[in-house]
């Protein structure tokens, strides 16, 4: 009998495609639980905010709702006066009409025949009415001008946040912490910005309303003010309980969903659908995506549970409250302390009042709630202003002699060991210089300081006498051009996507792409260079990874500027058109000086220098012919690609 294959298989797509089930579990799977995935820095404080109560909220909604103020003041003055002036005189009008009704009661309980007594009555009717009226009125035009606000504050909120993100020093990317505060930020923080200004609206709404009916009740009897506050107070309590409950969880909750949305783009992004298929990953991408999404469902269902308990006892004091104010009512009425039509005055004061204590509890809790994540915005923002890069003055040199990095020393956020230590390299003005080694030996690291893209931790860099750390980074990217290993593929026309808006006329886009081999390309595209490189939208078209190179080598030949930087410019090119290229940028080059990092050492034989880097250091340098003399590292790597050439027997 032939022993049953045991080795693991894919699921059949056939058998789980009707029913979208999860393949089963394979037991050697390591797959992650929430306890497993690391929480970032900012998680440590979840305890302290877990331990918020009441007071801290009460103590903290005048800065959140001046916050929000202040964000409307910004975007747009004369809304933002219109909203809260129109609503202040709403509740004057609500307390108007209030007390007006008073007088509506007092000559409808009057003795007398009922005809008089509606007769009576008629003039502060008018007055309830026209109070009516007019709130209705003021209310409408508070709405209307609060509704403006909320576009105009999702704007500058935007503008802020992308502003900052597109000019922070690039290390900051490669900062896991950083990456989490703008995750944060992006996902709820931004969103909540015209939340918050609408709750922070309504809530001084619901404190103007507030106002009026205790006002009211102040003017009727002193001893009916304090009643208000028996029927709200635990309502109060349950609402920021509840708030704070959420936020937490989803505090917590936060790693969890970003490994569960990374899961959730390589099942359904375009980039990855091949490969998903090819190593048959759908089950085991799936599995991951469940093991976590178990977790998370798990502590949702308890924050509902959690949540529920507080609602329901809250509800519960809530209705004693309100029993308690009724009681004594009744017995202010029995022994004579108000009137009958004062104590029917005080109980609409009271349900007004309980109106928009209702409604300020719920803008309460939602500005409390929402308020947590806009102050992720608010610290983000911060958190990047910081990380700006300081204002230079400097002028950047229109070209070089040369370009000297002196001792430059380098290391990102969290590494172990510096990425660079203590480099030296020199390029003179027209000379092709080569930066070769290893994976991970610095080259890239290194190219992007000498593009101004990092600023190193110690050292420096020079263009002639000008030391680059007191030049504005911004015009200084103005005379570099870089052709990226992982160039981005723009979803622009082709044209833009080689002038990256940046214009200088037709016939430059022509000559870059003639001389990057991209008007090949572009001959085949439907449009020319008017077409759109991305399929996803209508008359899109999608390009080969060795025609989107060719567009990306005609970007940095388009800037036409004194220094060239070539990151593995061949990566997506066959063996011809690679010659071709280095022949093109030999001959583009022409005074002009061209930084090439490449791993294919046949391509730098030429170059007039070669550094050869090692575990972020430079471990040789010279010619071509010179490192091969020496017999190191350079002449090893070069001896093993070469091998693979040589025909064997």
């Amino acid at each position: 009998m032939t022993a049953p294959d045991t080795a693991p298989t894919e699921s059949d797509p056939a058998e789980t495609a009707a029913t979208g089930a999860i393949p089963a579990e394979d037991p050697g799977d390591d797959l992650p639980s929430l306890a497993e995935i690391d929480s970032p820095q900012w998680f440590r404080h979840g305890d302290t905010m877990a331990r918020i109560g009441f007071l801290t909220v009460a103590r903290r909604l005048p800065g959140l709702i001046r916050q929000a103020l202040g964000m409307a003041w910004e975007a747009s003055p004369r809304d933002t006066i219109a909203t809260v002036t129109l609503s202040m005189l709403g509740g004057v009008f609500t307390a108007f009409g209030l007390l007006a009704t008073t007088g509506v009661l007092t000559a409808l309980f009057e003795a007398g025949p009922t005809p008089d007594r509606v007769r009576a009555a008629l003039p502060s009717l008018l007055l309830v009415g026209a109070a009516a009226v007019m709130r209705t009125l003021l209310q409408s035009g508070a709405g209307w001008a609060q509704a403006r606000l909320g576009p105009q504050v999702s704007r500058i909120t935007e503008a802020r946040l992308y502003g900052l993100t597109s000019q922070v020093d690039l290390v900051c990317f490669d900062d896991p912490e950083f990456h989490d505060s703008l995750q944060r930020a992006r996902l709820r923080g931004m969103a909540m910005a015209d939340t918050v200004v609408d709750t922070a609206i309504d809530a001084v709404t619901g404190v103007v309303g507030i106002a009026a009916a205790a006002g009211v009740l102040g003017v009727l009897h002193p001893v009916l003010l304090p009643l208000l506050l028996l029927a709200v107070v635990p309502d109060a309590w349950a609402a920021i309980r509840s708030a704070r409950m959420r936020y937490t969880t989803d505090l917590l909750l936060v790693p969890a969903r970003r490994r569960k949305w990374i899961i959730s783009d390589l099942l359904a992004d375009k980039d990855t659908a091949a490969e998903v298929r090819t190593f048959t990953m759908r089950g085991f991408l799936l599995r991951i995506h469940e093991s976590v999404a178990r977790g998370e469902q798990k502590v949702m269902i308890d924050l509902a549970r959690r949540q529920t308990v507080a609602r329901i006892v809250g509800e519960a004091l809530g209705g004693i409250g309100q029993g308690v104010v009724y009681v004594a009512l009744g017995v202010l009425l029995a022994a004579g302390a108000v009137p009958l039509a004062v104590a029917g005055t005080a109980v609409l004061a009271i349900r007004s009042g309980q109106s928009s204590l209702a409604n300020f509890m719920f803008a309460t809790n939602r500005l409390y709630e929402e308020g947590l994540y806009f102050t992720d915005y608010l610290d983000f923002v911060a958190q990047a202003q910081a990380r700006i890069p300081e204002h230079r003055t400097g002028e950047a040199p229109a070209g070089f002699g040369r370009i000297t990095a002196e001792d430059v020393v380098f290391s990102y956020p969290g590494a172990d060991r510096p990425a660079l230590r203590g480099v030296s390299v020199r390029v003179d003005r027209g000379e092709v210089v080569a930066l070769v080694g290893e994976n991970g030996s610095g080259k890239t690291t290194l190219a992007k300081i000498l593009a101004g893209l990092y600023e190193p931790d110690g050292g420096r860099v020079m263009w002639d006498d000008t030391d680059l750390g007191g030049v504005d980074p911004h015009r200084l990217r103005g005379r570099i051009a870089v052709i990226a290993q992982d160039h981005t593929r723009w979803p622009l026309t082709a044209r833009h996507n080689i002038t990256m808006g940046m214009e200088k006329g037709e016939e430059a886009v022509v000559r870059a792409a003639e001389v990057a081999g991209a008007d090949q390309v572009i001959a085949e595209l439907p449009y020319g260079y008017r077409t759109l490189l991305d399929r996803r939208f209508k008359d899109g078209h999608e390009l080969s990874g060795g025609q989107w190179q060719r567009i990306a080598i005609a970007r940095g030949f388009y800037r036409e500027a004194p220094l060239l930087i070539c990151d593995e410019p061949t990566a997506a090119l066959d063996a011809r058109a690679e010659h071709a290229l280095f022949e093109r940028i030999r001959r583009h080059a022409d005074g002009r000086t061209v930084l090439l990092i490449t791993h294919r050492l046949a391509s730098v034989r030429y170059a007039d220098r070669i550094y050869v880097l090692d575990h972020g250091e430079v471990a040789e340098h010279g010619t071509h012919r010179e490192l091969m003399a020496l017999g190191g590292l350079y002449a090893d790597l070069y001896g093993l690609q070469a091998q693979a050439y040589q025909a064997t027997s």
